[in-house]
């Protein structure tokens, strides 16, 4: 069954968006409970980002890496009011769209 392009982002994207930012924190000092809280997840979805048994189908170009590195700096410097509307617009940069949907490169793709 193919996948419709949102479906792709619920499935894969945003899951890699938030394995890289959590990754990212966690290198940046923050505990695994405290990246749980700022992302509104659960303990153990962080566990697993880490561990790479959720969010690993997508690899990230370096400039997307970049941007989500950005943001986990400024996460972690308390300067972000609405994480959700920054991960959007990493994701909507990933798409290479202004909102709508586009599908996704896939990995070797």
């Amino acid at each position: 069954m193919m996948k419709t392009p949102c479906q792709q982002i619920v499935w894969d994207v945003l899951p890699a968006i938030r394995a890289a930012l959590a990754a990212d924190l966690v290198r940046n000092g923050v505990s695994q409970q405290e990246v749980a809280r700022l992302l509104e997840i659960a303990p153990s979805a962080v566990s697993q980002y880490l561990s790479g048994k959720r969010g690993y189908r997508i690899v990230f170009e370096d400039a997307v890496e970049k941007r989500i590195q950005e943001l986990a700096r400024d996460i972690k410097a308390g300067g972000v009011r609405d994480i959700t509307a920054r991960i959007c617009a990493i994701c909507h940069g990933i798409r290479g769209d202004e909102g709508g949907c586009a599908p996704v490169k896939e990995p070797g793709s």
